[in-house]
């Protein structure tokens, strides 16, 4: 066991998957294999990481370098090239040689291969991390700006509002009728902002004291006529409302009423569901 572990350790199979060995110590190298599961694990091994390597850092030649390699090996071809022969102890003593120092360069660049694989997925998941990280702070930020959008909106439409509501009270044209409540309900009031001169109803929604009806049933607008009364729209209670509800328009008014109807309105008012009622 001792001999096969050196015989791993010497370099010769590096330099067998390099392809650095003449055919006789390739024979031995796969006949060392055939013998030793050992030796064949470790040369199989050599050769999956050497394919992993070459793959990872495979570079594509540039344009031209083919036809650069042939005209220099044409160039090389036409001179006289000597060459010594060697013996086959030499030739062995050489590879002895090359394989104590080859050995040492493989095996470092296998532990960079693999220290350097270990480096890329750590910043990789880094990289992974900060991304969510980075991706939950910006839905964070999205959402406070919906938020604040939305807060935005709402202001503005209660100050339009209320912009609204001061220039109907400050026009002398403009006459409020204040409704009181009926026997069904009499806590109930209501405004209605009348000018009769551009014929604008509007119902003062922050100032309705009506109970809040369900999802069945709408208040609805009446104007008195002659004795007659005239649709003059439906409306929904909330308690928060705020601002003025534009209704159909008229002209000549005696009264306004409000009835409780089934939701969409109904021709004539349902006179025991009367809520408020109030003259001009």
């Amino acid at each position: 066991m001792e001999e096969i572990k050196l015989y791993i350790e010497s370099g010769v199979l590096e330099l067998y998957v390099m392809g650095d060995l003449g055919p006789d110590d390739r024979k031995d190298v796969e006949a060392m294999a055939a013998k030793h599961p050992e030796v064949k694990q470790e040369l199989e091994q050599i050769q999956n990481a050497l394919e992993g390597y070459a793959e990872v850092y495979s570079v594509t030649p540039p344009q031209g370098m083919r036809d650069r390699v042939i005209n220099d090996l044409l160039l090389v071809t036409n001179e006289d090239i000597q060459v010594e022969p060697h013996t086959r102890a030499e030739e062995e003593t050489r590879i002895v040689k090359m394989s104590s120092g080859s050995t040492s360069f493989y095996k470092f660049a296998f532990a960079a291969s693999v220290a350097l694989l270990v480096l890329s997925v750590s910043a990789l998941f880094v990289l992974y991390n900060q991304l969510e990280d980075s991706r939950q702070q910006i839905a964070v930020l999205q959402k406070d700006n919906q938020t604040i959008t939305s807060n935005a909106n709402y202001i503005n439409k209660q100050l339009a509002a209320s912009n609204e509501s001061l220039s109907i009270f400050h026009n002398p044209e403009v006459k409020l009728i204040k409704l009181a409540g009926q026997k069904i309900a009499p806590e109930a009031s209501l405004v209605v902002a009348f000018n009769p001169k551009k014929e604008e109803v509007m119902i003062v929604m922050g100032a309705a004291k009506m109970p809040t009806n369900d999802e069945a049933h709408q208040y609805q607008l009446w104007a008195l006529v002659d004795g007659k009364p005239v649709d003059l729209g439906v409306f929904d209670t909330q308690t928060d409302a705020t601002g003025m509800k534009r209704m159909k328009s008229i002209g000549t008014v005696q009264a306004f009423a409000v009835t409780l109807e089934p939701r969409g309105g109904s021709v004539n008012p349902t006179m025991e569901h009367m809520m408020v009622m109030g003259a001009i």
